[in-house]
C-alpha cells in the first residue's frame, strides 16, 4: 500500500479506526456476554482513542498525547497468525466472534507496522510506534481470551 504523503496515510488510519470503533460498538451491542460487552465496548473506547490521536496530529502537526508514552515491546503469541478469516454475522459463537476481532487487530497492527516503516520525521514515528503498541495490546488480550475460551471449552 503505497501513499503520496503523510496526510493521504493519516486519512486513511482515522477512517480504518473510525470503522473499528463502529466494528467494536456492533460487537458490544449484539453481545449477550456481559464480559464479552464490556470488552467490546473499551475496544471501541480505545479505538476512538486512536483516532482522536491521529485527528490530532493531523491537526496539530504532533500528538502531545504521545509525546510521554513509555514505548515497550508486545509479546506476539501468533494465535491469529493460524485462525481462519470469518465474515461477522449475528449470533455467532464467542470463540468465532474473538477470532474475527483477532485477525482485525492483527490487520491493524500489520497496517501501522507499514504506516511506521514509510514514517518521516520523529514524531511521525513516535506516533505509529505507538499505535502499533497499542494494536499489538489488543491483539495479545484478544488471542489470551481466545485461549482461555478455548481451553475451558476442552480444545
Amino acid at each position: 500500500m503505497n501513499f503520496g504523503s503523510l496526510e493521504e496515510i493519516l486519512d486513511y488510519a482515522i477512517a480504518k479506526e473510525k470503522e473499528a470503533v463502529q466494528f467494536y460498538a456492533r460487537l458490544a451491542k449484539e453481545e449477550s456476554f456481559s464480559g464479552a460487552r464490556e470488552m467490546f465496548t473499551e475496544f471501541a473506547r480505545e479505538e476512538g482513542r486512536h483516532e482522536r490521536l491521529l485527528l490530532e496530529f493531523k491537526t496539530r502537526g504532533t500528538a502531545q498525547a504521545v509525546a510521554d508514552y513509555p514505548l515497550k515491546w508486545i509479546k506476539d503469541i501468533k494465535r491469529s497468525d493460524f485462525a481462519v478469516e470469518v465474515e461477522y454475522r449475528p449470533g455467532m459463537a464467542y470463540n468465532e466472534i474473538l477470532m474475527l476481532a483477532m485477525k482485525r487487530e492483527e490487520k491493524a497492527l500489520r497496517l501501522y507496522n507499514e504506516f511506521l516503516r514509510q514514517a518521516q520525521g520523529p514524531e511521525a514515528k513516535k506516533l505509529f510506534q505507538v499505535l502499533c503498541q497499542e494494536e499489538a495490546k489488543h491483539k495479545l488480550a484478544l488471542e489470551t481470551l481466545y485461549d482461555d475460551y478455548m481451553a475451558r471449552m476442552g480444545d
